[in-house]
């Protein structure tokens, strides 16, 4: 027994090296065809067992470089004066020259050059490089985002009014979504500037009849010195909701300004309604019951360029009907004789007033001149006429009347005439 066991070790001590070199085969084959002869004579086995983790024969690969991401450059950027400010706005890219979409918004890197007063808007090659103007990074991109767009304005300095006025500023902006590359170049866009006239400080609004009277005063300055003379005045008006117009003005007090809200989406839109070179203008196109704000610009001229100042500050009010009619004019009293089971009284009619939104009229008298005396229709008279039937014989009266809008407010008394019934005009007993 111990000698078949014996048998089968040496057997397989005669076998092991033979398996060994088939084990080894590729791999002595694979450093025969790289030319290493010396190695090829005897693999060892630390040197396989590389060579089988590395994956045999084949080379290591090589390694993948990660491009940054690139954003598509700017091809809209607009520039314009508004007041002492250059308003730029663009559209923001949404995905890297490669068409991938970006995570999130890019920095943005905005770049500004002055160019002589020959300037072009596009500068020309040996022109100085702009210089970074300002930086908004990504978490900051929302604050400049209105209605889709991306609004900078360049507030610009009186020294910069004072040096460069005349000039062109010209811009450019490059966005970047890494460190390591940022955008190619936008289009440039760039505006004259020149000092616009410093705001309208004091707008004021008040309800007249169904208009609202805006004035003002006009400006005498500018950043940097005394505004020219005046060319017009635009003014501008927006609606604001209902929910509103409980913090707005009423009556005929200066208006003061409504908080409008920081997002600029919440801000109401202006538009311009009227144009005049007088400090007043009147609203005409005006609704009772609706809330509404005001803002004026004043614009001056510069070699045939007109630049228009920023806002003035916000006017707001609510447009209620509180302007009184006229009161009524041609009032006729005339005494009636009995007939029939009618007796005797007195008549009166007047003109109807001019206004459209009349809804009626009131009578009163009384038996002593230069009193106001009391109401005698119990309710609002919807003609010009009134049939007193309630006076006595041999008395006088004076009678007065006014008119009353559908806004509750009533007129002025007219002019008193006088009226008597005789006494003698009563049947007898």
């Amino acid at each position: 027994m111990r000698k078949l066991a014996l048998t089968q070790v040496r057997r397989l001590g005669a076998i092991f090296p033979f398996l060994i070199s088939i084990f080894f085969l590729p791999f002595r084959a694979c450093a025969m065809s790289r030319g290493d002869r010396a190695s090829a004579s005897f693999v060892r086995v630390p040197i396989s067992l590389l060579l089988l983790l590395s994956g045999g024969c084949a080379s290591p690969g090589e390694p993948i470089e990660r491009r940054p991401p690139v954003p598509t450059a700017i091809e809209d950027l607009s520039a314009e004066q508004s007041g002492n400010a250059v308003v730029l706005t663009f559209s923001l890219p949404r995905e890297t020259v490669e068409r991938r979409p970006l995570k999130q918004p890019p920095d943005i890197e905005i770049y500004r050059n002055f160019l002589g007063a020959s300037g072009s808007t596009a500068p020309p090659a040996e022109t100085k490089s702009p210089s970074l103007l300002v930086t908004i990074p990504s978490a900051m991109v929302s604050h400049y985002t209105e209605r889709g767009r991306i609004v900078y304005s360049d507030a610009l300095r009186p020294e910069e009014l004072s040096q460069h006025g005349n000039e062109v500023a010209s811009y450019m902006v490059r966005t970047r979504a890494s460190l390591k590359k940022s955008s190619a170049n936008s289009n440039v866009a760039g505006v004259r500037v020149y000092p616009a006239a410093e705001p309208i400080g004091d707008l004021r609004a008040q309800v007249v009849h169904s208009a609202v009277n805006l004035t003002w005063t006009a400006p005498q300055k500018t950043l940097i010195g005394p505004a020219p003379p005046i060319k017009t005045y635009r003014i501008y008006r927006a609606e604001l909701p209902k929910a509103g117009a409980s913090g707005a003005q009423t009556g005929a007090t200066p208006a003061e300004a409504l908080p409008l809200g920081s997002d600029a989406e919440s801000k109401p839109a202006l538009t311009k309604i009227g144009e005049g070179q007088s400090a007043a203008y009147n609203d005409s196109q005006v609704q009772f019951g609706h809330t509404y704000t005001y803002a004026v610009r004043s614009v001056v001229e510069y070699s045939g360029e007109e630049v228009e100042s920023s806002d003035s500050n916000p006017a707001s009010i609510t447009v209620r009907d509180i302007v009184p009619p006229a009161a009524p004019r041609g009032l006729v009293v005339v005494f009636v004789p009995a007939e029939g089971d009618t007796p005797a009284h007195l008549e009166l009619s007047w003109a109807i007033n001019p206004e459209t939104d009349i809804a009626g009229y009131n009578v009163y008298r009384t038996e002593a001149q230069g009193e106001l005396g009391t109401r005698v229709n119990p309710e609002i008279l919807p003609t010009p006429a009134f049939r007193d039937m309630s006076t006595l014989a041999g008395h006088a009266y004076f009678y007065t009347v006014t008119a009353v809008d559908r806004s509750g407010n009533e007129s002025p008394r007219s002019a008193a005439v006088s009226g008597e019934v005789p006494a003698e005009s009563q049947p007898k007993p």
